[in-house]
């Protein structure tokens, strides 16, 4: 699906990615985890082309993403952001139509599939009864529930989530992870997130990609890579871990930080 080959990646002058290589194969749920500053969202960015790549090569299948157009490519690849911002008075079910823009030619007005697709996303993100509520009215979880139906509208093959969980209370969290891995079942999409907490992390994916300073350090089924050794390298925390009862997958419990000692 994702063929990402010897890339470099930063902004201006300063490099954050250089030289990194990975695949992403279909219907995939990979989450990337990593400190701040390691290049997860950087990596996710250039996934879109939000942010574009220095060196290197980045593939959707067979496809270079440098001839391809930014219609087309957001046909293939729907993300949503961090941070996302609306207009004050827009109705939930018109934010989410914007999902169909790249669908549609110069001038080309809304039509019956367009309101079709509209009533499926929200279908399956729980949103029907929303349908005519003013955004800012919504609290922060149904917010990007909203978000996450506009992208659903694009019909993309490829769902990318930066830190989708970040500012929501623990049972939005779930509730908001619940849905995408639904969506991964339902619809067979290929879902890369990007998150900082590596119990979700673990629970809801088939693929860890862990980043340091740039650089992929551990990649692979989350009871191959979460490991008391990798967190504490990466992390400088000290954990114990066991098996979720639920996932059958580790889950890690912080004991303290690692402080680096100095010789005298």
């Amino acid at each position: 699906m994702f063929n990402v080959k010897n890339v470099k990646i930063g902004y201006e002058d300063k490099i954050i990615i250089d030289n990194l290589s990975v695949s992403i194969k279909e219907k995939e749920v990979v989450s990337i985890l990593g400190p701040n500053g390691s290049g997860k969202s950087t990596l996710l960015k250039s996934l879109s082309r939000i942010l574009k790549i220095k060196q290197g090569d980045i593939y959707i299948g067979k496809r270079n993403m440098k001839v391809m157009s930014n219609k087309e490519i957001s046909r293939k690849v729907a993300l949503l952001a961090q941070h996302n911002a609306s207009l004050k008075d827009i109705k939930v079910k018109d934010l989410i139509y914007y999902g169909r823009i790249p669908h549609k030619g110069f001038f080309e007005s809304k039509n019956k599939n367009d309101e079709e697709i509209v009533n499926w996303a929200m279908r399956n993100t729980g949103l029907e009864t929303y349908k005519d509520k003013l955004v800012s009215n919504l609290s922060g979880g149904e917010r990007q529930r909203v978000w996450l139906a506009m992208a659903l509208c694009q019909k993309p093959d490829i769902l990318l989530l930066d830190e989708p969980t970040t500012y929501l209370d623990i049972s939005h969290q779930l509730e908001l992870m619940e849905l995408v891995k639904d969506i991964n079942k339902k619809f067979g999409m290929t879902i890369i997130m990007v998150l900082h907490d590596i119990n979700q992390a673990s629970k809801y994916s088939d693929r860890l990609i862990i980043m340091n300073n740039g650089a992929i350090v551990a990649d692979g089924h989350p009871n191959n890579v979460i490991s008391e050794e990798i967190i504490k390298d990466v992390y400088k925390v000290k954990c114990d871990i066991d098996i979720d009862p639920i996932s059958k997958k580790p889950r890690i419990h912080p004991i303290m930080l690692c402080r680096r000692t100095s010789s005298i």
